[in-house]
């Protein structure tokens, strides 16, 4: 069976998506990333779909069921390298991905997923003023 390699680099989990997707590699994808989700306590997710030329309705709901999947398990999804003709279609289909940030480049994502994963470490941190009482 056919997958699509998931990196692990610190508490992100990156996905290259190099070749075209049909709708049993995305579902597939889906299972394997959620699963590696867990299984290595990442807080961040970061897909690069610069080399997807052409998305259908089915591919942009799974991205955004990745996201929504990613978020119930504490990490956050950043997709990267979207080519113009895809955002094209994914508006034209009405498309909204909710839940997916979106960068240019994997370096711009990574930044975001960085800045984004400290801010919520940060908010862990604050004691409770309520608590000193």
């Amino acid at each position: 069976m056919e997958r699509i390699p998931i990196l692990r680099m610190g508490k992100v989990l990156l996905v290259t998506i190099q070749v075209d997707m049909h709708d049993q590699l995305a579902v597939t994808l889906q299972d394997d990333l959620t699963s590696k989700i867990v299984e290595t306590g990442a807080r961040g997710v970061l897909i690069d779909i610069s080399s997807l030329e052409v998305v259908d309705s089915f591919i942009g709901r799974i991205l955004g069921n990745i996201a929504t999947m990613s978020r119930v398990l504490d990490a956050q999804t950043v997709v990267v390298g979207m080519q113009p003709a895809v955002a094209i279609t994914l508006v034209e289909l009405g498309m909204s991905l909710p839940g997916i940030r979106t960068a240019l480049n994997v370096e711009k994502g990574m930044a975001l997923l960085q800045a984004s994963m400290e801010a919520d470490e940060a908010e862990l941190e604050v004691p409770d003023a309520s608590l000193e009482d």
